[in-house]
């Protein structure tokens, strides 16, 4: 392990929705969102991202054929405002029960429609001699900006990845 903190990766946008819809979207439409190519199968179409609506809920992938991949786990439920995720992806993006990192949106009212949704990203450093490289991966364009890209046209209701529903 490195003994060196690594920064968090943060990233901000501002949605015209409400604070309640942008996390509605961010949860419970992640498989609107998500980047397809962005999956733990492949070689299998996933059908839905699902995170379960409390505290010690499974965060997943289901799969056409009805195989399911983990993510990791909901640590924080507290809608409108706010969720953190345990990540478990290895360095490799394979699940992996004995390795967590944290996800944490907020998501913050500006105005009557619209919000400020902030993602981080944290503990990185769990990575060890990875952590550098994963975290410039996750910082990059095909990271979490460009799913956040993506979220925003979701919301605006703009393409949709194929499939999604």
């Amino acid at each position: 392990m490195q003994s060196t903190a690594v920064p968090p990766v943060s990233k901000s946008v501002h949605v015209a929705a409400s604070p309640g819809r942008a996390f509605e979207i961010f949860t419970a439409g992640m498989h609107q969102w998500w980047p397809r190519e962005h999956t733990l199968n492949p070689a299998v179409e996933r059908v839905a991202i699902i995170a379960e609506p409390r505290p010690g809920g499974r965060w997943f992938e289901r799969a056409v054929d009805g195989s399911e991949c983990n993510w990791g786990l909901v640590l924080v439920w507290a809608p409108p405002h706010r969720v953190v995720f345990a990540w478990q992806l290895d360095h490799q993006w394979k699940f992996n029960a004995d390795f967590t990192t944290e996800l944490e949106v907020r998501f913050e009212a500006i105005g009557e429609k619209s919000t400020r949704v902030t993602l981080e990203h944290r503990n990185l450093e769990r990575y060890g001699v990875h952590a550098l490289p994963t975290r410039a991966a996750l910082d990059s364009e095909q990271g979490w900006m460009g799913g956040l890209n993506r979220y925003v046209e979701c919301l605006l209701g703009g393409d949709r990845p194929s499939g999604a529903t």
